[in-house]
């Protein structure tokens, strides 16, 4: 893992969205609010089908521009708990599935160092190309020799062997059948997988099925959860999401009228792999509550052990320091070096 990960992804995201600043010149406002309000309408969740979403290069910069960096958030906050699991290990390879204009590419620059295979697979060529000229724009030598690819995905969906497979924001677009091949797929193929979904309702039960796909085809969970048993929660009654704060961008201002410079991306993901990991303890699965002397974790623990709430106060020492800088999706008690 790269060690000064945390100090490098603020030059990361601010690269993106340099790259990201120019994009929408020459568009008319009305048409990039019509691309957005329809993109943000799919992301949300509607009728799956098996077309792409992204139709042109209008569509492609609406968004890039609105979406990009949110999804590089949520991501890099996924493979982030990936690479507390197993601190050793770097991927070497990389296959991003829908990946679109190349986010979670982005993501894995921003977590590893080194040499990377990089291949972006998607059904949408403008994506593509514009993920292509993003990517000659940063200063990763993996991010600028990346391979672009079009790909259907969906049934029949043919992957290379990788270290890591990613699939972020893609489950949600297909059709149950699609979905359960996708995710097939990228177990066969990857020796680290990674998915991440809206935080919706509807997004973690497209989590919750694919990790169990995952976990049936002989993978173990990394993150987030602390053990390969079945997810503690009751269905219905809540869902296991996560958050990332993210510098809001320019078109966001424009077409939400947000008076606030970030706001707060809600996820829902798993990590699995096929090599030995070092999962959580237990994970925090909502915002930490503080009060005087006093903060309030919610856990997720061994299995079990399930959902637990834990009272940390100052006669808890260090643990209580530790507690009131603790942060929503982070591992507890905190790691020791």
């Amino acid at each position: 893992m790269n060690a000064s990960a945390s100090a490098s992804v603020p030059t990361t995201a601010e690269t993106l969205r340099s790259a990201l600043g120019g994009l929408l010149d020459g568009l008319p406002p009305k048409q990039a609010t019509a691309a957005v309000d329809r993109l943000i309408a799919n992301y949300r969740g509607r009728t799956p089908t098996d077309a792409p979403v992204l139709r042109d290069r209008s569509d492609v910069a609406a968004y890039a521009a609105y979406r990009m960096p949110a999804t590089f958030e949520a991501v890099r906050s996924a493979l982030d708990a990936l690479a507390e699991a197993a601190p050793q290990w770097s991927p070497r390879s990389h296959v991003d599935v829908g990946g679109g204009t190349g986010a979670a590419t982005w993501a894995v620059d921003a977590i590893w160092d080194g040499p990377r295979d990089t291949a972006v697979l998607d059904w949408a060529e403008p994506a593509l190309a514009l993920g292509k000229e993003l990517a000659a724009a940063s200063g990763s030598q993996v991010l600028r020799t990346a391979e672009w690819r079009r790909a259907v995905i969906g049934s029949g969906l043919a992957l290379p062997e990788a270290d890591l497979v990613t699939v972020s924001y893609v489950l949600g677009e297909l059709t149950p059948e699609a979905r359960r091949a996708v995710v097939a797929e990228a177990a066969h193929a990857g020796q680290a997988v990674v998915l991440i979904e809206p935080g919706t309702p509807q997004g973690y039960l497209r989590i919750r099925e694919a990790r169990d796909q995952l976990i049936a085809a002989g993978l173990k969970v990394a993150a987030p959860c602390p053990h390969d048993g079945t997810c503690p929660i009751e269905v219905g009654q809540d869902w296991c999401h996560f958050s990332a704060r993210v510098s809001r961008s320019s078109l966001h201002r424009k077409v939400k009228g947000g008076s606030l410079p970030y706001e707060d991306e809600k996820f829902s993901y798993v990590a699995a792999t096929r090599f030995p990991v070092e999962p959580a303890p237990s994970r925090i699965t909502r915002k930490p509550q503080i009060r005087k002397g006093l903060v309030l974790l919610e856990l997720c623990g061994p299995e079990g052990e399930g959902l637990t709430r834990v009272n940390v106060t100052k006669r808890h020492g260090d643990l209580y320091k530790a507690a009131r800088d603790a942060d929503w999706g982070q591992e507890w008690p905190p790691a020791t070096s």
